[in-house]
Protein backbone atom coordinates (compact mmCIF):
# COMPACT_ATOMS: atom_id res chain seq x y z
CA UNK A 1 0.00 0.00 0.00
CA UNK A 2 2.79 2.20 1.13
CA UNK A 3 4.11 1.86 -2.62
CA UNK A 4 1.28 2.29 -4.35
CA UNK A 5 0.35 5.24 -2.33
CA UNK A 6 3.97 6.87 -2.88
CA UNK A 7 4.08 5.91 -6.61
CA UNK A 8 1.03 8.00 -6.92
CA UNK A 9 1.95 10.99 -5.66
CA UNK A 10 5.18 11.22 -7.94
CA UNK A 11 3.32 10.04 -10.89
CA UNK A 12 1.34 13.10 -9.93
CA UNK A 13 4.08 15.63 -9.58
CA UNK A 14 5.77 14.49 -13.18
CA UNK A 15 2.14 15.25 -14.38
CA UNK A 16 2.18 18.40 -13.06
CA UNK A 17 5.69 19.32 -13.68
CA UNK A 18 4.88 18.07 -17.31
CA UNK A 19 1.97 20.22 -17.74
CA UNK A 20 3.73 23.13 -16.75
CA UNK A 21 6.63 23.47 -18.88
CA UNK A 22 4.44 22.41 -21.87
CA UNK A 23 2.23 26.09 -21.05
CA UNK A 24 5.64 27.78 -20.92
CA UNK A 25 6.70 26.31 -24.29
CA UNK A 26 3.09 27.45 -25.99
CA UNK A 27 3.60 30.89 -24.03
CA UNK A 28 7.01 31.36 -25.35
CA UNK A 29 6.40 30.53 -28.95
CA UNK A 30 3.31 32.76 -28.85
CA UNK A 31 5.28 35.83 -27.53
CA UNK A 32 7.78 34.67 -30.34
CA UNK A 33 4.69 34.68 -33.34
CA UNK A 34 3.71 38.32 -31.41
CA UNK A 35 6.90 39.80 -31.57
CA UNK A 36 7.30 42.10 -35.52
CA UNK A 37 10.23 41.28 -37.33
CA UNK A 38 11.66 44.23 -38.15
CA UNK A 39 14.21 43.87 -41.58
CA UNK A 40 16.83 46.95 -42.65
CA UNK A 41 17.17 47.42 -46.44
CA UNK A 42 19.95 49.20 -47.70
CA UNK A 43 20.20 50.36 -51.45
CA UNK A 44 22.96 51.83 -53.66
CA UNK A 45 22.42 55.17 -55.16
CA UNK A 46 25.07 55.96 -58.29
CA UNK A 47 24.34 59.29 -60.11
CA UNK A 48 26.78 60.02 -63.24
CA UNK A 49 27.10 63.43 -64.72
CA UNK A 50 26.57 62.76 -68.88
CA UNK A 51 26.74 66.63 -69.70
CA UNK A 52 30.17 68.19 -71.11
CA UNK A 53 29.91 71.52 -68.76
CA UNK A 54 27.19 71.11 -66.43
CA UNK A 55 28.31 70.28 -62.91
CA UNK A 56 25.30 68.42 -60.98
CA UNK A 57 25.11 69.89 -57.26
CA UNK A 58 25.28 67.18 -54.65
CA UNK A 59 21.99 64.49 -54.80
CA UNK A 60 18.96 64.60 -52.72
CA UNK A 61 18.02 61.44 -52.12
CA UNK A 62 14.81 60.59 -50.36
CA UNK A 63 12.67 57.37 -49.86
CA UNK A 64 8.89 57.41 -48.52
CA UNK A 65 5.64 55.52 -49.13
CA UNK A 66 4.78 56.99 -52.49
CA UNK A 67 2.19 59.49 -51.34
CA UNK A 68 4.62 62.23 -51.18
CA UNK A 69 5.17 63.94 -54.58
CA UNK A 70 8.39 66.12 -54.22
CA UNK A 71 7.46 68.09 -57.38
CA UNK A 72 4.61 67.88 -60.04
CA UNK A 73 4.89 69.35 -63.52
CA UNK A 74 2.27 71.90 -63.82
CA UNK A 75 2.63 73.35 -60.26
CA UNK A 76 4.63 75.38 -58.06
CA UNK A 77 7.86 74.72 -56.84
CA UNK A 78 7.91 74.25 -53.26
CA UNK A 79 10.46 76.41 -51.22
CA UNK A 80 12.88 73.99 -50.95
CA UNK A 81 12.89 72.88 -54.51
CA UNK A 82 13.24 76.42 -55.44
CA UNK A 83 16.53 76.74 -53.36
CA UNK A 84 17.44 73.39 -54.59
CA UNK A 85 16.75 74.56 -58.55
CA UNK A 86 18.81 78.19 -57.58
CA UNK A 87 21.45 77.28 -55.32
CA UNK A 88 21.75 73.75 -55.26
CA UNK A 89 21.22 73.92 -51.42
CA UNK A 90 19.10 70.45 -51.11
CA UNK A 91 19.15 70.47 -47.26
CA UNK A 92 15.70 72.29 -47.00
CA UNK A 93 14.38 70.33 -49.94
CA UNK A 94 15.31 66.90 -47.66
CA UNK A 95 13.85 68.54 -44.63
CA UNK A 96 10.66 68.94 -46.20
CA UNK A 97 10.48 65.39 -46.85
CA UNK A 98 11.05 64.78 -43.61
CA UNK A 99 8.37 66.35 -42.58
CA UNK A 100 5.71 64.70 -45.33
CA UNK A 101 7.46 61.48 -43.25
CA UNK A 102 9.73 60.17 -45.56
CA UNK A 103 11.25 57.07 -43.96
CA UNK A 104 14.63 57.92 -44.86
CA UNK A 105 16.74 61.18 -46.74
CA UNK A 106 20.26 61.73 -47.78
CA UNK A 107 22.28 64.19 -49.32
CA UNK A 108 25.41 63.68 -51.51
CA UNK A 109 29.02 64.47 -50.00
CA UNK A 110 29.74 66.90 -52.69
CA UNK A 111 29.08 68.63 -56.88
CA UNK A 112 29.68 65.92 -59.26
CA UNK A 113 31.80 67.55 -62.21
CA UNK A 114 30.79 66.23 -66.05
CA UNK A 115 31.86 62.56 -66.34
CA UNK A 116 32.17 61.76 -62.70
CA UNK A 117 29.65 59.49 -60.57
CA UNK A 118 28.59 59.31 -56.96
CA UNK A 119 27.21 56.37 -54.70
CA UNK A 120 25.24 56.96 -51.85
CA UNK A 121 24.08 54.17 -50.03
CA UNK A 122 20.52 54.62 -48.59
CA UNK A 123 19.12 52.61 -45.52
CA UNK A 124 15.68 52.18 -44.66
CA UNK A 125 13.08 49.52 -42.24
CA UNK A 126 11.29 47.44 -45.06
CA UNK A 127 7.60 48.56 -45.60
CA UNK A 128 5.07 47.40 -47.63
CA UNK A 129 5.64 50.62 -50.31
CA UNK A 130 9.41 51.56 -51.28
CA UNK A 131 10.02 55.41 -53.38
CA UNK A 132 13.07 56.76 -53.93
CA UNK A 133 13.18 60.02 -55.85
CA UNK A 134 16.24 62.79 -56.09
CA UNK A 135 17.17 65.59 -57.58
CA UNK A 136 20.01 68.31 -58.18
CA UNK A 137 20.20 71.37 -59.41
CA UNK A 138 22.78 71.93 -63.01
CA UNK A 139 24.59 74.62 -61.72
CA UNK A 140 25.87 76.54 -64.74
CA UNK A 141 21.74 77.61 -65.07
CA UNK A 142 19.25 80.21 -63.61
CA UNK A 143 17.57 77.09 -61.88
CA UNK A 144 17.42 73.88 -63.93
CA UNK A 145 17.20 70.65 -61.92
CA UNK A 146 17.66 67.03 -63.24
CA UNK A 147 15.53 64.33 -61.06
CA UNK A 148 13.64 61.66 -60.84
CA UNK A 149 10.34 61.14 -58.87
CA UNK A 150 8.67 57.36 -57.29
CA UNK A 151 10.90 54.88 -58.74
CA UNK A 152 9.33 51.88 -56.95
CA UNK A 153 12.08 49.71 -55.36
CA UNK A 154 9.44 47.74 -52.96
CA UNK A 155 10.31 44.61 -54.88
CA UNK A 156 14.30 44.53 -55.53
CA UNK A 157 15.63 41.28 -54.19
CA UNK A 158 19.12 41.42 -52.73
CA UNK A 159 21.37 42.10 -55.42
CA UNK A 160 18.98 43.09 -57.97
CA UNK A 161 19.81 46.09 -60.11
CA UNK A 162 18.41 48.63 -62.73
CA UNK A 163 19.80 51.89 -64.76
CA UNK A 164 17.41 54.98 -65.57
CA UNK A 165 18.09 58.28 -67.13
CA UNK A 166 17.37 61.19 -65.77
CA UNK A 167 15.71 64.12 -67.41
CA UNK A 168 16.07 67.91 -66.90
CA UNK A 169 13.20 70.17 -65.59
CA UNK A 170 12.80 73.78 -64.94
CA UNK A 171 11.64 75.17 -61.37
CA UNK A 172 9.76 77.71 -63.30
CA UNK A 173 10.90 80.37 -60.22
CA UNK A 174 13.63 82.25 -62.39
CA UNK A 175 13.76 83.20 -65.54
CA UNK A 176 16.49 81.50 -67.95
CA UNK A 177 18.12 84.95 -69.08
CA UNK A 178 21.49 83.38 -68.84
CA UNK A 179 22.73 86.91 -68.22
CA UNK A 180 25.74 87.78 -66.23
CA UNK A 181 25.36 87.98 -61.84
CA UNK A 182 22.35 85.11 -62.45
CA UNK A 183 24.13 82.01 -62.06
CA UNK A 184 26.04 80.29 -59.23
CA UNK A 185 28.09 77.94 -61.42
CA UNK A 186 31.32 78.51 -62.20
CA UNK A 187 30.46 80.05 -65.88
CA UNK A 188 29.92 82.60 -64.11
CA UNK A 189 29.95 82.92 -60.42
CA UNK A 190 26.70 85.04 -59.57
CA UNK A 191 23.44 84.90 -57.78
CA UNK A 192 22.29 81.66 -56.50
CA UNK A 193 18.69 81.97 -55.05
CA UNK A 194 16.68 84.75 -54.99
CA UNK A 195 13.20 85.19 -53.33
CA UNK A 196 12.01 86.72 -55.96
CA UNK A 197 10.17 84.63 -58.77
CA UNK A 198 10.38 86.21 -62.03
CA UNK A 199 8.93 83.65 -64.29
CA UNK A 200 6.18 81.42 -64.77
CA UNK A 201 6.02 79.83 -61.40
CA UNK A 202 5.31 75.99 -62.72
CA UNK A 203 7.48 73.51 -63.02
CA UNK A 204 8.15 71.95 -66.43
CA UNK A 205 10.53 70.21 -68.63
CA UNK A 206 13.55 72.83 -69.38
CA UNK A 207 13.97 73.93 -72.78
CA UNK A 208 17.29 73.74 -72.86
CA UNK A 209 20.23 77.13 -72.71
CA UNK A 210 20.78 79.25 -75.85
CA UNK A 211 24.07 80.07 -75.11
CA UNK A 212 25.55 82.92 -77.05
CA UNK A 213 26.69 81.02 -79.24
CA UNK A 214 23.38 81.47 -81.27
CA UNK A 215 23.96 85.30 -81.35
CA UNK A 216 22.41 85.48 -77.34
CA UNK A 217 25.23 88.15 -76.55
CA UNK A 218 23.52 88.85 -72.89
CA UNK A 219 24.45 85.01 -72.19
CA UNK A 220 27.19 83.79 -70.12
CA UNK A 221 27.06 80.19 -71.79
CA UNK A 222 28.68 78.62 -74.30
CA UNK A 223 28.07 75.07 -76.09
CA UNK A 224 29.68 73.47 -73.33
CA UNK A 225 27.08 74.49 -71.53
CA UNK A 226 24.13 72.99 -73.63
CA UNK A 227 22.23 69.58 -72.67
CA UNK A 228 20.06 67.88 -74.82
CA UNK A 229 17.71 64.86 -73.08
CA UNK A 230 19.29 62.74 -70.22
CA UNK A 231 21.90 64.60 -68.55
CA UNK A 232 22.78 61.95 -65.77
CA UNK A 233 22.40 58.44 -65.16
CA UNK A 234 20.63 56.65 -62.45
CA UNK A 235 21.59 53.36 -61.23
CA UNK A 236 19.97 51.37 -57.99
CA UNK A 237 21.38 47.82 -56.62
CA UNK A 238 19.48 46.59 -53.39
CA UNK A 239 22.97 45.44 -51.35
CA UNK A 240 21.03 44.46 -48.39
Amino acid sequence: MKISKYLGVSLAAVSIITASGCSDSDNDSHNDAMTPVVTELSFEVTVTNLTSNQPLSPIATMIDDGTYSPWSVGSAASDGLELLSESGDGGPFLIEADTAGAYATLAGSGVILPGASETLTIDTTEYAQLNLSLATMLVNTNDAFAGLKGIDISNLSLGEEFTLSIPVYDAGTEMNSESAGTIPGPADGGEGYNVVRDDADLVARHPGVVSNVDGYADSVLDSSHRFDGPVAKLHIRRAL
